[in-house]
């Protein structure tokens, strides 16, 4: 695996070399798309409606829309003056705790491991970390770009996020559907629901998850490269329905996680509650 930057982690007024490596690897399938009739790639070209011509890379410039068709021009150089500077440096700015931080603002993960030189310093850090229980809110500069981090300690190493700034977060205010749910719930349903919610409350275990549609995909090519011939099955579609009796479906459920906990030995299985839709205005 290599290290995708190099730099230096600066804790107060001690620095460390650090290197980054991505922490998550995604595994989605990616497509690329052919000539149906016969199997050549097809590439996207820059084209100008008006000059009904290509138009090469070295000839584009950037532009923001401000109104349907209507663009300010901003130049390179425009942008490379307020671009942050380029530093090769993780600076530190403060230690909060973890809980303190809502999930939302996490993005991307990277390891923090230390470079030639920095391992006393890095174990210095980790450690001070881990007995604390702190998380360091550093700033960085990845890709040209000025980005927040949040940085913890995961087992033996330093775990770096790249964080969504608070602006760049929805806030739930501007959800309409939202007035729909300030109904009166009753005691008994609530009880019930505690229950259900009680009676399928597990440890997390990320190994229990898996992507089973990746997996199928994966499974339908490597079938076709070996020449197989296959057929699709058509697929009928469940759509669900929502449940008129609340309180019902709720005491239904409960009763059903309990008989496949008794019936096997082990642990309950995952089961679908339907919410009554409100009747919509004619």
């Amino acid at each position: 695996m290599r290290s995708m930057w190099m730099g230096m982690l600066n804790f107060g007024l001690v620095s460390m070399p650090v290197k980054l490596y991505s922490a998550v690897s995604s595994k989605t399938v990616h497509f690329k798309h052919l000539h149906a009739s016969d199997h050549s790639r097809v590439y996207t070209k820059r084209f100008c409606p008006v000059d009904e011509e290509e138009v090469a890379f070295d000839e584009l410039v950037r532009g923001y829309e401000i109104a349907p068709e209507r663009y300010v021009v901003i130049e390179d150089d425009e942008l490379a003056a307020l671009a942050p500077e380029f530093t090769r440096t993780i600076e530190i700015e403060d230690f909060v705790e973890l809980e303190e931080i809502d999930r939302i603002y996490f993005d991307q993960s990277y390891y923090v491991v230390p470079n030639k030189g920095g391992a006393k310093s890095y174990q210095l850090l980790l450690q001070a970390m881990s007995e604390t229980g702190k998380v360091a809110i550093a700033r960085v500069v990845l890709r040209s770009r000025e980005r927040l981090v949040a940085i913890r300690p995961r087992d033996d190493a330093l775990l770096m996020t790249t964080m969504n700034f608070g602006d760049e977060v929805q806030p739930t205010s501007e959800l309409r559907e939202l007035g729909d749910v300030r109904l009166h719930v009753g005691e008994r349903e609530l009880d019930v629901a505690r229950r259900l919610v009680q009676s399928l409350a597990e440890p997390f275990d990320i190994s229990r998850y898996r992507d089973t549609y990746r997996e199928a995909v994966l499974e339908l090519i490597d079938r076709k490269a070996s020449g197989e011939e296959v057929e699709v099955q058509a697929k009928t579609q469940r759509r669900p329905t929502a449940s008129t009796d609340l309180m019902g479906a709720l005491q239904a459920s409960l009763e059903q996680v309990h008989e496949r906990g008794d019936g096997d030995g082990g642990t309950p299985a995952s089961t679908e509650v339907s919410i009554p839709q409100e009747p919509q205005p004619a």
